[in-house]
């Protein structure tokens, strides 16, 4: 398998879960936007291109999935993507005093959402790596 064919499954993946995750923000927005960040949307924009950045470090090379350097690539891509996400929730916090609440609460969610999607997309790879290095 090479490195193209994983990373275009899964960004099809990405790019359908993230649709399907904005469709209840934008419901959200119109029923409550009292409760809703303006900011929604852009938060699953930014989701969407650091998922698919981490995705991208974790599977860039076919003998990196396996071992010690997909443990390295894969903490590398945690790390990095929890400091855009801290850097990018402080930022717009501190410019946007009015939304704080609902903004951070909304990127907490999406923030989980992504990452259970993260998991079971690198899970999958991990396992179908593992039958191709058994037969």
């Amino acid at each position: 398998m090479s490195t193209t064919v994983p990373m275009r499954k899964y960004a099809f993946r990405l790019i359908i879960f993230s649709i399907i995750i904005e469709i209840p923000a934008l419901l959200m927005q119109l029923i409550f936007p009292e409760y809703a960040s303006a900011a929604l949307p852009y938060i699953i924009l930014f989701f969407f291109f650091i998922t698919l950045f981490t995705l991208f470090i974790v599977l860039r090379d076919e003998q990196q999935r396996d071992g010690k350097k997909f443990i390295s690539g894969y903490l590398l891509s945690r790390v990095s993507k929890f400091m855009s996400c801290l850097l990018f929730l402080l930022l717009y916090m501190i410019f946007n005093p009015a939304d704080r609440w609902n903004f951070a609460i909304a990127f907490l969610i999406i923030y989980f959402l992504f990452a259970g999607f993260e998991i079971f997309a690198l899970k999958k790879e991990s396992s179908d790596a593992n039958k191709k290095n058994s037969k």
